[in-house]
């Protein structure tokens, strides 16, 4: 699949193209998922699942529960809980560009555009990287209610973004 190189007018197009056309978790990531599900206190306090986890790319999922809603007026999600999925997003799919096992990315900057309040329902992150440096890594993400938009149909209007994300890393390369 051909990246942009810069964001699209129609953010939600961006990179779901390719979301359903290989298998869920590429079988060398097995054990990244067992650490983002089980082993980060937060992520499992907030019932984090891994979607889709392949190289560069990644899915994660936040199951809904009444205790991430953050205006309890109408009722909508707490910005947090999206900012949180959308940066854990973007470093789980710049993690999985990584071949050393001992190297790291942690968060450098992170930008979070809310669009719209997040309804009661599952919330879905699609995180992309868009450059995988020696030192800096950058995604760009989008967070969503209760599924993904269908990519073989296009029909992106039936799905909008709640939220868009673009994140910066630091990369930390280990020696072997």
């Amino acid at each position: 699949m051909k990246q942009a190189s810069c964001l699209p007018a129609r953010a939600s197009a961006w990179s779901l193209a390719s979301v359903s056309d290989e298998p869920s978790i590429d079988p060398q990531f097995t054990k990244l998922v067992m650490f983002m599900e089980q082993h980060i206190p937060f992520n499992k306090l907030l019932g984090l699942r891994v979607d889709l986890l392949r190289k560069g790319e990644c899915v994660l999922r936040i199951p809904w529960t009444d205790h991430l809603i953050g205006d309890s007026k109408r009722p909508a999600v707490h910005g947090g809980v999206i900012s949180t999925l959308a940066d854990t997003a973007g470093g789980a799919a710049c993690f999985s560009m990584l071949s050393n096992p001992q190297d790291r990315v942690s968060t450098v900057d992170l930008r979070v555009d809310y669009l719209r309040p997040g309804p009661s329902m599952d919330l879905l992150c699609h995180a992309k990287t868009i450059r995988m440096g020696n030192k800096v890594a950058v995604a760009r993400m989008e967070v969503f209610a209760g599924a993904l938009p269908d990519p073989s149909t296009r029909q992106f209007d039936t799905t909008e973004a709640i939220a868009t994300a673009q994140a910066v890393y630091n990369v930390v390369r280990r020696e072997s």
